[in-house]
């Protein structure tokens, strides 16, 4: 099982990025999957996730500017985040889950991680 995550980068404050998580070696309609970040010296945190049939859920630091979506058919899940702040810079991990919860511990499969830098 592989997930690529993709779109990190550097920022100013007030833009967007979109992210991106190709998976493979995995039965991705079987699959509960989110979106993580890390920011340096925190512990890494829910930021979304999103069911197989799009019921969506955001961290409430989050909501209203982040959008998760997925196409079933490439496999693939998105984080388009708009009015991006300072304190959204962190690594951005992608998860896959079979369960229901998704937290860290319940998470199956993790993604390497993706950079984003949010200057002001």
């Amino acid at each position: 099982v592989q997930l690529q995550a993709s779109g990190g980068g550097l920022v100013q404050a007030g833009g967007s990025l979109r992210l991106s998580c190709d998976t493979s070696g995995l039965t991705f309609s079987s699959y509960f999957m989110g979106w993580f970040r890390q920011a340096p010296g925190k512990e890494r945190k829910f930021v979304a996730a999103i069911r197989f049939r799009g019921m969506t859920y955001y961290a409430d630091s989050v909501k209203g500017r982040f959008t998760i979506s997925r196409d079933n058919a490439k496999n693939t899940v998105y984080l388009q985040m708009n009015s991006l702040k300072t304190e959204d810079t962190a690594v951005y991990y992608c998860a896959a889950e079979r369960g229901a919860f998704m937290t860290q511990s319940s998470v199956d499969y993790w993604g390497q991680g993706t950079q984003v830098t949010v200057s002001s």
